[in-house]
């Protein structure tokens, strides 16, 4: 394990919100555009707290969503300025909590807090471990040509190049092609 579990889980439901984005998605449309499917992507993340499920919150989502695609992929030392900016913006005051069944974690916002903030937060407090321990090239664009998708590499030899197998098997499948073109004899 690279990180804390709760770091690694709010790093896994990062990357999936930023790959709601159109190019990244599995449609390829943008599968954050309706409160139906921002509520879907809470339910299955099990993020706590006020969820308000208005056109504003979404529309903070999305914000939010676009702010931290910006920083997910600077350099490390580029990444500390954006990071505090959120956090003291965003009046962050670190805690320990055990809610639902999840033994301590940290939270840093109120439960009441609006979704987007406490999305904010959460992702900057788990991209302070991500920098405290020098791991940032962990977190990249996927591999695949063709996809606007973000990774988060959390295997144990940092090997991870795609964000889903589905890229994976769909740039198998270009390289094979690619080879059986060069030698059709073979």
């Amino acid at each position: 394990m690279l990180f804390a579990p709760d770091t690694e889980d709010v790093l896994e439901f990062n990357a999936a919100i930023l790959n709601t984005v159109a190019g990244a998605s599995r449609s390829g449309d943008d599968e954050l555009s309706t409160r139906d499917q921002l509520s879907t992507l809470m339910a299955e993340s099990g993020f706590s707290g006020r969820f308000d499920r208005d056109d504003a919150e979404l529309d903070a989502m999305r914000a939010a969503r676009a702010r931290l695609r910006e920083i997910w992929t600077l350099d490390r030392d580029d990444m500390i300025v954006p990071i505090n900016e959120l956090l003291a913006r965003l009046n962050a005051v670190p805690r320990l909590e055990r809610h639902d069944g999840i033994d301590w974690h940290v939270h840093a916002t109120s439960q009441e807090a609006p979704l987007a903030d406490r999305f904010l937060v959460e992702a900057a407090m788990a991209l302070i471990d991500v920098v405290r321990s020098n791991e940032t090239s962990r977190l990249r664009h996927c591999a695949a040509f063709d996809c606007e998708g973000m990774l988060v590499d959390l295997s144990r030899n940092g090997s991870k190049r795609f964000c889903s197998v589905r890229c994976g098997n769909r740039m198998n499948m270009v390289a094979f092609r690619e080879r059986r073109a060069a030698d059709p004899v073979g």
